[in-house]
């Protein structure tokens, strides 16, 4: 791995992320990108909406002046900042929902198209033999690019939960580059968790960041979930991928369930499957009696299981088509235990009373 480092890039992204947390932070107010508790937020007083921009600008200026990415990708940046804009223009106007769903089609189609970074082939998923998708790929790739980007966009409900769950992604991401001999790869994701880790210090109020909390924002989580599932497209896709397709959907699979598990429970009680809700994975841990720190804990773990499942599938080569099945069946399995949550945390109460 460390033939494949470069500090400085490193260095950069980190420093910049850091510095644009702290000056940015007085002209939130003016800008109107603050967060204000309300009946869905119970944190306490306003609280800067510019972790996201910060995070971006970090990357972006990490790239440019060392030249590690932005060389191979300015259209990532295109599309980066038009996601940047569109999620600060929700924090601020509350867009509706079919406006922002039309806005991530558009970035979807910079990256599957004029990037032509899209799917096309998906692996023996269903045991039939490799599923080639042709230009339909192209298609199937702004399914899941709009997908991937609410599902971080959802998850990002508690303090640290869709920084952390990203951590979790990009480090799995990593590591598998290495053990695929696609080491000289490594430095996108590495960039961007130099970024994300001073957000994430002043988000959690880690000591000597206290008092100086930021968000992330709607700018923020869309960011993240834009760049991870670009990455995956790409690192899945080609002669000389780092992982099969399957094991890259492992990586993000808790997001994923919970968007659909919550998009299937809202659509069957007539409701807008965008409408924002309660009802999320963080908030059914917190109304268990967890803390926040706690929640956001288990929460973190869990995805880090997903991604350990993802990852020894792929190191020991199990057939795509059982870690697909084995998918499914997690997948249905959860909606289950979503869709009867409150009847299981009151069990769960009465058994904590009795210890």
């Amino acid at each position: 791995m460390l033939a494949y480092l470069e500090i400085i890039p490193l260095f950069t992204a980190f420093f910049v992320a850091l510095l644009s947390l702290v000056v940015m932070t007085p002209f939130a107010r003016q800008l109107g990108l603050v967060d204000a508790p309300d009946v869905r937020k119970r944190h306490s007083g306003v609280v800067p909406l510019t972790g996201g921009v910060s995070i971006f600008l970090a990357v972006l200026v990490a790239s440019l002046v060392t030249d590690v990415w932005m060389k191979n990708y300015p259209l990532f940046f295109t599309a980066s900042a038009v996601i940047i804009l569109l999620g600060m223009l929700d924090d601020r106007f509350n867009l509706s929902a079919k406006g922002r769903l039309f806005c991530q089609f558009g970035v979807a189609s910079i990256m599957a198209w004029s990037a032509q970074n899209y799917i096309t082939d998906l692996g023996d998923v269903l045991g039939f033999g490799e599923l080639y998708l042709g230009s339909a790929g192209y298609f199937f790739t702004l399914i899941c690019v709009v997908g991937v980007i609410n599902a971080f966009n959802m998850i990002d409900g508690i303090d640290g939960l869709a920084g952390g769950m990203s951590l979790v992604v990009l480090f799995s991401v990593v590591f598998l580059m290495l053990v695929s001999n696609n080491g000289g790869s490594i430095m996108a994701p590495l960039i961007i968790i130099a970024a994300i880790v001073p957000f994430l210090a002043f988000n959690l109020s880690i000591k000597g960041f206290r008092g100086n909390k930021i968000f992330m924002g709607d700018s923020g989580s869309m960011f993240i979930g834009l760049t991870i599932v670009w990455l995956l497209v790409e690192f899945t896709q080609g002669g000389k991928p780092a992982m099969r397709p399957i094991t890259a959907v492992w990586l993000i699979g808790l997001p994923l369930m919970d968007m659909a598990a919550i998009m299937y429970r809202r659509a069957r009680q007539g409701q807008s499957m965008l409408r924002p809700d309660r009802q999320h994975l963080h908030n059914i841990f917190m109304r268990a009696g967890y803390s926040q720190t706690k929640s956001l804990i288990i929460i973190v773990c869990l995805g880090a299981i997903y991604s350990a499942v993802g990852i020894t599938g792929e190191l020991l080569n199990v057939p795509e088509s059982i870690m697909f099945y084995l998918f499914v069946f997690v997948l249905i399995l959860y909606s289950l235990v979503l869709q009867n949550i409150w009847k299981i945390l009151r069990v769960v109460r009465r058994w904590r009373k009795r210890v």
